[in-house]
């Protein structure tokens, strides 16, 4: 678990981020100091890991600027479980609100799920060649006695092949296995067995549950059910692909999946808790009303940042080194609203950079993921080629700068509806109007001919939704 931590330096982790978010240097910077303290923690003498917990981070910014990037990105690199959770969500039925200890949860769901797939991956092959057992077993049904071997043809007739050697004919089968695996039976029809779950819906009386409570009920149910065996008419190339993860889920241990995925969500799950500005109290005395439920918000989320154990479908899970990220625009409050405890247990602060014009223009030329590289990709798939010129890119960045300045600020957002109304069109007209081979050219006259009515019209909020 380690081994993929120790080839992220601090350095290596920046560079990893400046592939997919522009600016934010001190918010990476952090981010990536408190990663590699997970792989120091790690490597400590064993008396003292314990002792060591995570610098949680709180992020400052407006909406837009890249705090929730920054977080899901470090996520991806360490191949860590990721979860995100909006802190308003606690508060919306009242005092009691969502359960807080749901999102620890959510972050074993995801751990489980990379685990698996992990495990899935290893026995990829011995599964894979159980699957062709089972598609040649459906294909060359096997009869008894000697001679002869049935080959099934598409309108469900067999065809009885002599066999030499007096046994079920081992050629053929090697044959038509050579056939699958170059796809050359991928639009032959066979029925296959697939198993099912007798899983019944289930529905509760009285007080609310939350949708993942539901699912573990329902899943608890459905486990005590019999599976039972449906047979499908399929092709080839779908049955490959239904048996596939059946026959890999058979070859992988579920009870060593579990515990591997708890031991990865402890010591690298990352929880990043979006909107904490709004369950800050807006004033310091007693009173009741939304700062009362905010101020519960606050005390539930304590342990967990804290330190606690956290019972989940799959097993116990301690939270004392899960590393939270928390983030807010602080327009109405400031940190200094939380309460005092909760505070402390965020003591690395950041406050991000709200993106300039040249930020803007940036962000469209530079990352792996820019929306400009996304509309060619769309594009491409249509035999369509897109060209966006230096000065069209400048152009679009000024707009988009302008039109925050003038209505709301919502950071780099902005540019998803620009480059929307800039290139609907295109995007309707083609194949019909637009055909294959057809290159265009995105100019920055074409940018101010199509967007310009966007900075003259104060009233821009027909036009930015």
């Amino acid at each position: 678990m380690t081994e993929h931590l120790n080839r992220l330096t601090p350095r290596q982790i920046v560079f990893e981020l400046d592939q997919y978010i522009i600016g934010q240097n001190d918010a990476k910077r952090n981010v990536a100091i408190a990663l590699r303290n997970r792989w120091r923690r790690m490597n400590s003498p064993e008396d003292i890991q314990r002792e060591i917990i995570p610098n949680n981070i709180l992020m400052i910014g407006a909406t837009g600027v890249g705090k929730t990037e920054i977080a899901r990105r470090l996520a991806k690199i360490a191949d860590a479980p990721f979860v995100k959770v909006e802190a308003s969500k606690f508060t919306e039925v009242g005092y009691v609100g969502r359960d807080v200890e749901s999102m620890v949860r959510d972050l074993v769901e995801q751990a489980v799920g990379m685990v698996r797939t992990q495990k899935k991956e290893e026995v990829k092959i011995k599964a894979e060649q159980a699957v062709e057992d089972i598609i040649l077993d459906a294909l060359i049904p096997p009869i008894h006695g000697a001679g002869a071997a049935k080959v099934k043809s598409d309108n469900g007739t067999s065809d009885v092949m002599p066999d030499d050697d007096g046994e079920l004919n081992q050629r053929t089968r090697e044959r038509f296995r050579e056939k699958i695996r170059n796809g050359e039976l991928d639009s032959r029809k066979i029925d296959i067995e697939v198993q099912q779950n007798q899983a019944p819906n289930v529905g509760m009386i009285g007080g609310a549950v939350d949708d993942v409570s539901m699912m573990n009920i329902q899943e608890m149910i459905g486990n005590m059910m019999p599976r039972r065996g449906k047979k499908r008419k399929v092709t080839v190339e779908e049955a490959r692909k239904i048996l596939l993860d059946e026959e890999a889920s058979k070859l992988i241990d579920m009870d060593e999946v579990k515990i591997e995925a708890i031991r990865k969500a402890e010591n690298l799950g990352i929880i990043f808790i979006d909107e904490i500005d709004k369950v800050a109290s807006s004033r310091s005395g007693g009173g009741g009303g939304p700062d009362v439920s905010r101020e519960g918000v606050q005390r539930d989320l304590l342990p967990i940042v804290e330190g606690s154990a956290v019972n989940t479908k799959h097993g116990v899970i301690h939270t004392d080194h899960i590393l939270f990220v928390a983030a807010g625009a602080f327009h109405v409050s400031k940190p200094s609203d939380l309460i005092p405890e909760l505070q402390g247990r965020f003591p690395i602060r950041v406050e991000l950079n709200s993106l300039t014009e040249s930020d803007f223009y940036q962000i469209l030329k530079t990352p792996k993921n820019a929306l400009t590289k996304q509309y060619e990709a769309m594009m491409a798939s249509e035999g369509v080629e897109l060209e966006f010129e230096d000065g069209a890119l400048r152009e679009i960045a000024k707009i988009a700068f302008e039109v925050n300045s003038e209505v709301e600020n919502i950071g780099a957002r902005r540019l998803q509806t620009v480059m929307s109304l800039l290139l609907n069109d295109f995007m309707f007209d083609i194949p019909d109007v637009i055909g294959s081979d057809s290159h265009i050219v995105v100019t920055a006259e074409l940018v101010s001919e199509k967007l310009s009515h966007l900075v003259k019209n104060r009233d821009l909020s027909q036009y930015i939704l």
